[in-house]
């Protein structure tokens, strides 16, 4: 899509499964198994989405999929599916800027790849391109608690300091002209979502705010967030704005919808108003 002085274009990467009942927290599973089943281990399909932007100049990279780090039993839980390179929609050879929303491995697993067969030592995925980190998350991940310990692996922390740069954000700033990152903290501390603007219209990648098209409803969160009350006030102020300015809303882990526009139903709920192909 062209947006602005930007191509924007979603690319997923590869699937993954997670716990359907951790994925909708408090939400009953007679609700959330309408909209997206579970399989015969209670675990959701997941899209491992990335988005490209693009200006001519550079081309940005936001955030990398699970990678191929995985041993087998690891793989096997999280039913790793990851799309061959050639499937990709883009050349990492031509990427210049990623912008990590997060490091949880499903966000910032592709970073890097082992450096031979056998494991030990890694090597970075993009070692050309500069990356854009928050410095809280960054924090976080070298030393995360004991809940995140599983999700903030040091194969993929590391592997930030490989490459060409690192810009630590914080807050909410403008990275390149019309390109912003947000920080939020209620899904991890240091998260952030990016903005595309054009004029009063933008192009909002949810990351782990809103994870789905199903999650747009505000009490849809997730147990995995970090600070559940905090999350859901980010989600509804992210919503709102989306409302507000007729924006598209970039979903991350939607196995079918990649965008869309949001409006409320009768009762006041954030829901999909028009399904946008990015």
């Amino acid at each position: 899509m062209k947006f602005g002085r930007f191509n924007v274009s979603s690319h997923n990467l590869g699937f993954l499964k997670l716990d359907g009942g951790s994925m909708f927290g408090a939400v009953p599973k007679n609700l959330w198994n309408k909209l997206i089943p579970a399989d015969d281990q209670n675990r959701i399909r997941l899209a491992a989405r990335s988005l490209v932007i693009s200006d001519g100049q550079r081309k940005i990279l936001v955030d990398v999929g699970c990678g191929d780090k995985w041993d087998e039993k690891r793989a096997e839980i999280f039913a790793i599916e990851n799309f061959p390179e050639s499937q990709w929609g883009f050349n990492p050879e031509e990427i210049t800027d990623v912008i990590f929303t997060h490091l949880h491995f499903d966000h910032a697993g592709g970073i890097s790849r082992w450096a031979n067969q056998e494991g030990g030592d890694i090597k970075p995925c993009y070692p050309k391109a500069i990356a854009h980190i928050t410095s809280a998350n960054f924090a976080n991940a070298k030393h995360p608690n004991q809940r995140e310990k599983a999700s903030y692996l040091p194969e993929n922390v590391s592997a930030l300091e490989m490459m060409k740069e690192v810009n630590f954000t914080s807050g909410s700033q403008e990275i390149y002209p019309d390109l912003w990152v947000h920080q939020c903290d209620g899904h991890t501390i240091g998260q952030q979502w990016i903005e595309i603007k054009d004029g009063s219209k933008s192009i909002m990648f949810a990351t782990d705010v809103v994870p789905t098209s199903k999650h747009l409803p505000v009490p849809f969160n997730m147990g995995y967030d970090i600070h559940a009350a905090l999350l859901m006030q980010e989600k509804d102020e992210f919503l709102k704005k989306a409302v507000d300015s007729e924006s598209i809303v970039a979903f991350q882990h939607d196995p079918e919808i990649s965008a869309a526009t949001i409006t409320q139903d009768k009762r006041g709920h954030y829901c999909v108003k028009e399904v946008v192909e990015l």
